[in-house]
């Protein structure tokens, strides 16, 4: 388990150098005259070379690269080009936001899923219809979609939820839980519907498994079944499933978060996308890829644990 767990974590680190490389290049090669862009078209070709030199692009790109490098490992993803902003601190004060809407989305998509597809799996008849028809109309709905109608029902002719806006949870908890049900409704009923269907499928696969006749045969009961042997054996593809689910909501965070004028991730990645922000456009994709090899990775390692198969391969 060690050595599996090792060759996971060797195999997570040279991924983000990997991202970190490309990324870079494609940004800053295909970035045109960024000194120009940010100065203005009013600018003279003085001040365009002196901006270059005072922000170091007039080094070569691998020397540009390797000191960003640097500077990151040391936490330092440098300053706005616009605001000045430090960047790590923007970026630090603006995942909080966004993680405390996707977590509490991906812990509704967990609990729900695996309700929803195990009692599908077990009672196969209007029930299994019912959950494969709205996992299929839920897939089939855009998240955009989903939440636009959540805005104009429940916040602008229902007046329940606020349209727009995040309260801080140290502020005001139940201000905080106002502020991400629409949001963390209209990302989980996506999520739900796929992974209710996936955890169906897995349960009903198990269940045709000979241990579990014989163990029936043996009278034990159904829920000891269920619990202690099917819901572990069904757990590894559920677990890389919901993996996706999360990454795709860190993702889709970018369309949701304007939508209700979050001020997370996604709206700081957006908005430094228009005015081209490389500093932060940078660090934003790195953050994001941390994410994805630290999720895949405690995926990887529950996955050996429940599964010795999956360290053997």
């Amino acid at each position: 388990m060690v050595a599996f767990i090792i060759r996971r974590v060797l195999t997570g680190l040279l991924l983000i150098v990997a991202i970190s490389f490309v990324s870079f290049v494609l940004i800053y090669s295909t970035g045109g005259d960024i000194a120009r862009h940010i100065l203005g078209p009013e600018a003279d070709n003085a001040q365009v070379a002196a901006k270059s030199a005072q922000l170091g692009l007039d080094q070569p790109l691998l020397s540009q690269y390797f000191l960003w490098f640097t500077n990151m490992l040391g936490g330092d993803f440098g300053r706005s080009w616009f605001t000045a902003e430090p960047v790590t601190a923007a970026i630090t004060s603006r995942l909080s936001v966004t993680l405390s809407v996707v977590i509490v989305s991906l812990v509704l998509v967990t609990i729900l899923s695996v309700v929803l597809g195990v009692v599908a799996a077990v009672r196969r008849g209007w029930v299994d219809r019912l959950v494969q028809i709205l996992s299929v109309v839920g897939v089939a709905l855009p998240n955009f979609w989903v939440a636009v109608v959540l805005v104009l029902m429940f916040a602008i002719a229902i007046p329940l939820f606020p349209a727009t806006g995040f309260v801080q949870p140290q502020d005001s908890v139940g201000g905080w839980l106002l502020s991400i049900a629409l949001p963390v409704t209209a990302i989980t009923i996506g999520g739900i519907a796929g992974t209710a269907q996936l955890i169906r499928g897995s349960v009903i696969d198990v269940l045709r498994q000979d241990y579990v006749r014989t163990l029936r045969s043996r009278g034990v009961p159904s829920r000891s079944i269920i619990y202690r042997h099917v819901l572990r054996n069904a757990a590894p593809p559920a677990l890389i499933v919901l993996s996706l689910q999360f990454i795709g909501m860190i993702g889709g965070a970018v369309v949701i978060e304007k939508i209700f004028a979050i001020p997370g991730l996604g709206l700081l990645a957006l908005n430094a996308t228009l005015r081209g922000d490389i500093p932060i456009v940078m660090a934003v994709v790195m953050t994001m890829a941390a994410i994805v090899v630290t999720v895949n990775l405690i995926i990887d390692l529950v996955n050996g644990w429940v599964s010795p198969k999956v360290r053997v391969q």
